[in-house]
C-alpha cells in the first residue's frame, strides 16, 4: 500500500465501499502502535506514504468525509509525563516520523491518535498514588507543574496535555487528538499485578466518563482531546489481548462486569464520551465507525 496506490484503492473497494456511506466511517487508522513493532522489520517508513496513498485515493472515489491517520502509544512517543510542559516527542522518530505526518494531518484536516494508559505508566512509577490514576478525589490527590503552574488531579489529563505539549513544541497545537485506547484491567498477566482488579478497573472507567462529562477535557486546553475511546468491548482469550491483561466491559460470555453508566453526552460538544473496542474495529455509540488498523507494509 505504501509503494503502489492502486493497492490503496484496492482495499478502500474491498473494505470501505460496501460498507459507505450506510455506515458513517470517520476515519481509518494506518497501523497501531507502529514505533512500537517488535519485528524484525522496521515498517515505520512506509507509514507516510500508505496514509497519502489511501487519502488521495479516498478523493479518487469522491469521498471527502473520511480522515486518515495513524495511531501511537504515549510510551513510545512522549518523552515524559511530568512535568507535562516539558514532554517532548522522542528522537529521532519525532522528526522523521511524527513531524512529516503532523504537517500531513494538518494539511487534510485529521486527527492525531494516541494511546494513553494511566495503568501502565502507574505500574512504572511507584511514586504515583493509586488515587491520582483513577481519578479519586481526595486532599492529596493532585500534581502541580512547576513551569505552568497548572494543577492536575489526574494522571490521564496530565499524559494528554504531555502530548499536547509535544505537538505544540512542533507548531502543531491546533491538530485535534483522538484518545484511541485507554482504559484499566480487571486482570493481570502476572501474579504481582495486584491493581489489575475490577474493583480499580470499575473506579477508573467511572472517574474517566465523570471527567468526561464535566467539560474540564485538559488543564491546558479545554478542547485538547476530541474523542476518547476505551479499550475495550470485552474479553478474549489469546491474540493482542495486552500480554494476557483482561481490558474487556465484557467478560468472554458477554456478561457486563462493570455499573457504568457510558454515555455520549458531555458539556463539551467536542467530546465523544463513549467507544468501545472489539477485537480490530472501534464502536461508537453515535454508530460512527473507525476502521483499524490496516497493516502498511510496503
Amino acid at each position: 500500500m505504501a509503494s503502489n496506490g492502486s493497492v490503496a484503492l484496492s482495499w478502500l473497494r474491498r473494505h470501505v465501499l460496501p460498507f459507505y456511506p450506510r455506515s458513517k466511517i470517520s476515519l481509518i487508522s494506518v497501523g497501531n502502535t507502529v514505533l512500537d513493532s517488535t519485528t524484525i522489520q522496521d515498517f515505520s517508513p512506509f507509514l507516510l506514504p500508505a496514509t497519502r496513498n489511501l487519502h488521495h485515493a479516498l478523493q479518487e472515489l469522491g469521498i471527502n468525509k473520511i480522515q486518515i491517520s495513524a495511531t501511537f502509544s504515549f510510551f513510545s512517543t512522549i518523552t515524559t509525563a511530568f512535568p507535562p510542559s516539558s514532554a517532548v516527542f522522542q528522537q529521532p522518530a519525532g522528526d522523521l516520523i511524527i513531524k512529516p505526518l503532523l504537517q500531513f494531518l494538518e494539511q487534510t484536516n485529521s486527527s492525531f491518535l494516541i494511546n494513553i494508559y494511566p495503568y501502565n505508566l502507574f505500574r512504572l512509577n511507584s511514586e504515583i498514588p493509586i488515587g491520582f490514576a483513577l481519578f479519586q478525589d481526595n486532599l492529596f490527590n493532585f500534581r502541580d507543574d512547576p513551569v505552568t503552574g497548572i494543577r492536575y488531579f489526574n494522571l490521564f489529563a496530565m499524559m494528554a496535555d504531555a502530548v499536547l505539549t509535544a505537538m505544540a513544541a512542533m507548531g502543531y497545537q491546533n491538530i485535534p487528538v483522538v484518545v484511541a485506547e485507554t482504559g484499566w484491567p480487571s486482570g493481570g498477566s502476572q501474579a504481582e499485578e495486584v491493581e489489575a482488579n475490577e474493583v480499580y478497573a470499575e473506579m477508573y472507567l467511572k472517574g474517566l466518563v465523570r471527567h468526561l462529562k464535566s467539560g474540564a477535557a485538559t488543564p491546558l486546553k479545554k478542547d485538547g482531546v476530541a474523542e476518547v475511546y476505551v479499550y475495550e468491548l470485552m474479553d478474549h482469550g489469546g491474540g493482542n489481548n495486552e500480554r494476557g491483561r483482561k481490558w474487556g466491559i465484557l467478560t468472554e460470555n458477554m456478561t457486563m462486569k462493570y455499573n457504568v453508566e457510558f454515555s455520549s453526552g458531555a458539556k463539551n460538544s467536542g467530546i465523544c464520551l463513549l467507544a468501545i473496542w472489539f477485537t480490530n474495529w472501534l464502536l461508537i455509540t453515535s454508530m460512527n465507525l473507525i476502521l483499524g488498523f490496516i497493516g502498511i507494509q510496503g
